[in-house]
C-alpha cells in the first residue's frame, strides 16, 4: 500500500537553470548535424514552450519523426558524453540543496521530464534518482529509431500518470508528496501533490502560484 511521501522533480529550468534542449540543439549545429535553419525552428518552439503556448506533443512527434533510422545506441553515447560536457555544470545550487534534504529523510527521488530517457537515464546515474520517467521512442528490431512518439507523453496532465506509475513500485504516495517544478505546464501535477513547490517559475506559473498559496522557492542560490 502507498504510504511513503517522494519528491518528484521535474528537469529542464528547474534542477537545471536552462532548457537543456537548446543546450543540445546547439551542440548538434556545432557537429554538423542540423542546419541554420532547424535551430532556427527549434529555437521557437523553444520559446513557445517557455511561454506554455505550444502543443508540445505534436512538436515532439514532429522531432520524433525526423530521427527515423538513426541508431539507438549512438544517440544515447552522444546524450551520456554531451550531459557530462555541457549540461551538469547547470545544476542548480538549490537543486543539490533539496535532493540531500530528502534522500537524509529517507524520501524516494523520482524525475519526471519531457526530455529522452536517455538524458534521464544519465541524471538519474549523476543525481541518484529512485526512479525516473521520461519521454520515450520506438526502436526497431535493428536497434534504429522507428519515427513513433510512445503515449502517454511525460508532460502535463501525463505526468500525472507516470508519477503514478513509477512511484507504486516504491510504495509513494503521490498525494502526499512533493513535486518541485518551474513550468505552468506541470500544473496538473503540482496541484496532485500534498506539496507543490514551484521553483524560479515562468510568468503564468508565478501568477498560478501566488493565487494558490503555493511556496516559491529560488534555486539559483
Amino acid at each position: 500500500m502507498a504510504n511513503r511521501i517522494g519528491a518528484f522533480f521535474d528537469f529542464d529550468r528547474t534542477l537545471v537553470d536552462v532548457n537543456s534542449g537548446s543546450l543540445w540543439i546547439r551542440s548538434e549545429q556545432r557537429a554538423g548535424r542540423l542546419k541554420r535553419w532547424q535551430v532556427l525552428v527549434a529555437g521557437t518552439y523553444f520559446l513557445r514552450y517557455h511561454l506554455s503556448l505550444i502543443d508540445m506533443e505534436d512538436a515532439m512527434a514532429k522531432a520524433v519523426r525526423t530521427m527515423a533510422g538513426q541508431r539507438e545506441d549512438e544517440i544515447e553515447q552522444r546524450t551520456r558524453d554531451w550531459y557530462y560536457r555541457e549540461v551538469r555544470s547547470h545544476v542548480q545550487p538549490g537543486a543539490l540543496a533539496a535532493l540531500a534534504k530528502h534522500r537524509e529523510r529517507g524520501e524516494p527521488l523520482l524525475l519526471l521530464t519531457t526530455s529522452s530517457p536517455y538524458l534521464g537515464r544519465v541524471v538519474q546515474e549523476d543525481l541518484g534518482f529512485d526512479a525516473i520517467a521520461t519521454s520515450s521512442y520506438g526502436v526497431d528490431a535493428e536497434g534504429r529509431f522507428d519515427g513513433e512518439l510512445h503515449h502517454p507523453v511525460c508532460y502535463g496532465i501525463g505526468k500525472v500518470t507516470h508519477a503514478l506509475r513509477i512511484g507504486s513500485p516504491l510504495g509513494v504516495d503521490v498525494d502526499a508528496s512533493y513535486f518541485y517544478s518551474d513550468s505552468y505546464t506541470d500544473r496538473f501535477m503540482l496541484d496532485k501533490v500534498r506539496h507543490p513547490r514551484v521553483v524560479n517559475p515562468d510568468p503564468r506559473l508565478r501568477r498560478l502560484a501566488q493565487a494558490k498559496g503555493w511556496p516559491i522557492v529560488d534555486w539559483s542560490r
